[in-house]
């Protein structure tokens, strides 16, 4: 059957063949070696001392088969020593690297062999010893009702940890018959209590005793006490009452129960009182509560005040411990008269005349206000608390103003006080006024007038913007002061110090404020809130005119110290730094026609915050400068014009000879001589050729001359005349025939004359002069060469210009008998001008020909 199942399941056959392996190994582990010391749990050892352990191994082993492990990992053979033959030992330095050290003996043959390894191993537990506890004291607490009492006892253990279980044992012997004890096992136990199954035995002795204990060391401290009275500590009164009595505002009554029957523990008491609000006590003589009593009176105490009252108690005799403050107990002493003044102060209005009381509560008012009696110049006015304020206008120059407080108990003596209408002289009495800071306060300090005759300085700060106000008073001969009210952080105040000084007035003695001086003041600044809003008024082509508001007060939190502009075009940005009191700035050096972004920062002493920001855009011209340029360049036409105008009239010859040409003189011209109706004769001598042409000399102004001479000069029959010849310019080639080539004349008159003086014109052969009957022959057009020097009046033009108020024109004529015509000397320069229409001769009255093809001119010719 077991053959059966091993070839039915293989594995247990091979789980069988390991179990028949491994008996002799499993038998060999039972008898294997052992280590000295040795525990069934573990084994303390002291921290950072030596330890030392023996292994011992049976046969065939022998020592030197030993091999030692600590937490797995192999001691030096240095730390080895050989006890016998079969016994080596080991010494360890037991450090924190493990606070349980397994420590194993492993013993195994170095050679070749059947013997199995045989290991044994121990844990080891690393700590400290305990110290011996200090400051050892017990505290019993007793109790009026009937509950057990109870022992505290408290020490100090140190601060080093024995990292091992240490237990504290607390007991307590008395009369050395009874035991009472309590342990506890916390590391580091500080304090254990007691608790007696009654009331603790009085006045007896006892013995207390501490021990202290690991399993390295035990440590014990013993206080013995020869009465129990030593430890006691009794609880406080209790039922603490505060009682006011009437018509003694100065004293309180204080009653109370006592916590134990005298008969049990008889206590004495102390008690200490402070005004409500305060954190200094006082206390009241213990000689004088040491009468077993149940009340005492507090004197000299201030009237109309809340104040708090404690008690504690301790055995009379004063030995053991004082017992805890009672809680507290509060109340108010009566009522008095009050001591002192109101404290009355003004504050000018608007107007010169506009003033308003104020005032506060007299310092020592000994009860609750009911009310205000105020006399302006004599006239009385109640006026309740809650106002603290009245308006009135000043009648003169000054008003004295009195008043006094009352309450249930009396009047306070009066305060009066001189005010004088705003705008009069004062006497001065403070010159500077600086301030600081300093624990969360602010100190101010004044440099007074020499010498000081002011009996006191009133020191007035008011908040910026809310207008809270508030005052205190310093004695005379003071010149510096801590401000006593609630000031806020990052909030500007405006300090005044005023003298005050104490004058006769009308045989009655009053206050009179002197000229102030002012500082202004934070308790702490901050970084400013926001920065100002920049508007860009007026932008010119390279400047720009900048506006900002102030920061208001509230959002400035400090007080600033400057502004810095910046302004920026691209990737290029420039700034510039202005006093914190400009408002107004004008960017200079701006590029013309380009756009620029504008913020301000705002700084302070405790930082910088920036304004949003603001576009401009320069102008390509500044304002005036396109009229300038336009003045400029009319300017520089009307410069050019003169100059061209002086430049022609001074050089009008030469002009005058580029643009007209001179005349030749007709009295030279060939033209004379030739006519379609005359063959033409050969070249002759001058003298010989004469054209048949006549020069007469006519008065511009005389033209009816003109015509009668005309007339005499034309006998000629209307068939045989040639038609009128007039001269033209080069521009008259349409009258022209046909072209012809110039002929220079070799004449002695013209021999100064070159072929460039030769001068092309033509001449038109009509029937007859204007107004003679036209011949049945067409007009013949024809030109001629010439030349003739120009005439006289072109080559002189300084003849032009004659004193004579006549100018001359030479006209020409052609005689009947074509008779020579010798030119005459002109006295000025020949000038053509149009004759009238109407001026013209005429010989018959034959209808008008063809309009003549010459044009009189005047100052030289004119093309056609």
């Amino acid at each position: 059957m077991l053959a059966f199942s091993i070839g039915k399941y293989p594995s247990l056959h091979c789980l069988l063949l390991l179990f028949i392996i491994f008996i002799p190994v499993i038998v060999s582990f039972q008898r294997c070696a052992k280590i000295t010391p040795d525990s069934a749990s573990t084994i303390p050892v002291e921290l950072w001392k030596e330890f030392t352990a023996v292994c011992n191994v049976p046969a065939p082993y022998t020592a030197e088969d030993i091999e030692w492990f600590l937490n797995n990992r192999t001691v030096r053979p240095e730390l080895y020593k050989k006890v016998n033959q079969t016994a080596m030992s080991v010494t360890l330095n037991v450090t924190e690297y493990s606070l349980k050290h397994l420590l194993k003996c492993n013993a195994s043959k170095k050679t070749h062999s059947f013997e199995f390894p045989c290991v044994y191993g121990i844990y080891l537990e690393a700590g400290y010893p305990p110290l011996k506890p200090k400051n050892f004291t017990c505290i019993a607490f007793l109790s009026d009702k009937l509950q057990p009492a109870t022992m505290t006892c408290s020490w100090d253990p140190g601060t080093r940890d024995p990292h091992i279980k240490t237990t504290y044992s607390l007991n307590a012997f008395v009369l050395s018959i009874e035991k009472y004890n309590n342990s506890s096992d916390e590391p580091l136990a500080r304090s254990l209590t007691i608790t007696f199954p009654g009331a603790l035995p009085l006045h007896i002795e006892m013995e207390i005793e501490l021990e202290v204990r690991n399993a390295l060391n035990t440590v014990t401290v013993k206080q013995a006490i020869i009465d129990t009275g030593y430890v006691v500590k009794p609880n406080p009164p209790s039922n603490v009452k505060i009682i006011p009595e009437d018509n003694f505002p100065n004293s309180l009554m204080v009653n109370w129960t006592h916590p134990f029957h005298y008969t049990v523990f008889e206590t004495k008491y102390n008690i200490r009182y402070c005004q409500a609000g305060s954190s200094v006590w006082t206390e009241v003589p213990q000689d004088a509560t040491e009468a077993y009593i149940e009340s005492f009176r507090l004197q000299s105490l201030q009237p109309y005040t809340q104040y708090v009252v404690q008690m504690r108690c301790i055995h009379k005799k004063g030995i053991g411990y004082w017992s805890d403050w009672s809680s507290n107990v509060t109340g108010y002493t009566p009522e008095a008269t009050p001591e002192s003044s109101p404290d009355l102060w003004r504050v000018y209005g608007e107007s010169d005349s506009a003033v308003t009381l104020i005032w506060k509560d007299p310092e020592k008012s000994n009860g609750k206000i009911l009310g205000y009696d105020i006399m302006v110049d004599g006239i009385s006015n109640v006026k309740l608390v809650p106002s603290k304020m009245l308006q009135f206008h000043l009648k003169e120059k000054e008003a004295f103003v009195t008043m006094t407080a009352n309450n249930s108990a009396g009047v306070s003596p009066p305060t009066s006080l001189l005010i004088c209408r705003r705008g009069l002289t004062v006497p001065k009495g403070v010159e500077k006024v600086h301030y600081s800071t300093r624990d969360g306060q602010i100190w101010v300090d004044w440099l007074p007038r020499f010498p000081s005759r002011a009996s006191e300085y009133l020191v007035e700060w008011v908040s910026i913007p809310d207008k809270v106000r508030d005052w205190q008073r310093v004695p005379g001969n003071v010149n510096s002061t801590v401000l006593k009210g609630n000031f806020e952080l990052f909030t500007r105040y405006n300090i005044n110090v005023h003298p005050i000084y104490r004058i006769k007035w009308n045989n009655l003695t009053c206050s009179l404020p002197g000229e102030d001086a002012s500082v202004s003041a934070y308790l702490q600044q901050g970084t400013p809130l926001k920065g100002p809003s920049v508007d860009v008024t007026e932008t010119q082509k390279n400047s720009a005119q900048l506006k900002w508001e102030e920061i208001p007060i509230t959002s400035q939190r400090g007080f600033l110290t400057n502004y810095t502009i910046f302004y920026k075009t691209g990737d290029v940005e420039h700034s510039v730094v202005v006093p914190p009191d400009t408002y107004s700035y004008k960017l200079t050096g701006l590029a013309s026609e380009s756009q620029y972004v504008v913020h301000i920062m705002a700084s302070n002493i405790e930082g910088s915050v920036n304004g949003t920001d603001s576009s401009l855009y320069t102008k390509k011209y500044d304002d005036g400068e396109i009229e300038v340029i336009v003045v400029l360049v009319c300017l520089g036409f009307l410069f050019i014009f003169v100059f061209i105008m002086m430049f022609t009239l001074k050089n009008r010859e030469v002009i005058k000879k580029h643009l007209w040409p001179q005349v030749p003189d007709p009295s030279h011209s060939t033209i004379a001589t030739w006519s379609p109706d005359c063959p033409i004769k050969a070249d002759s001598p001058k003298e010989s050729t004469l054209p048949d042409v006549s020069v007469v000399e006519v008065d511009v102004f005389d033209r009816k001359s003109l015509c009668e001479e005309d007339k005499s000069m034309l006998p000629l029959k209307k068939d045989k005349y040639f038609s009128e010849e007039h001269s033209s310019g080069i521009g008259g080639s349409s009258c022209m025939s046909s072209p012809r080539q110039s002929v220079s004349d070799s004449d002695e008159g013209d021999s100064g004359q070159t072929t460039a003086s030769t001068v092309q014109y033509s001449s038109v052969v009509a029937s007859g002069y204007k107004g003679q009957t036209p011949s049945l022959q067409a007009p013949v057009f024809a030109r001629s060469e010439s030349t003739q020097p120009l005439l006289d009046c072109e080559e002189h033009p300084e003849h032009l210009l004659d004193s004579s108020s006549h100018q001359k024109n030479s006209y020409f004529k052609r005689g009947g008998d074509l008779q020579q015509l010798q030119p005459q000397e002109w006295e000025e320069p020949s000038v053509f001008s149009p004759m009238e229409e109407e001026d013209t001769p005429t010989l018959t009255e034959d209808p008008p020909g063809p309009a003549p093809g010459y044009m009189p001119q005047q100052s030289g010719y004119r093309p056609q």
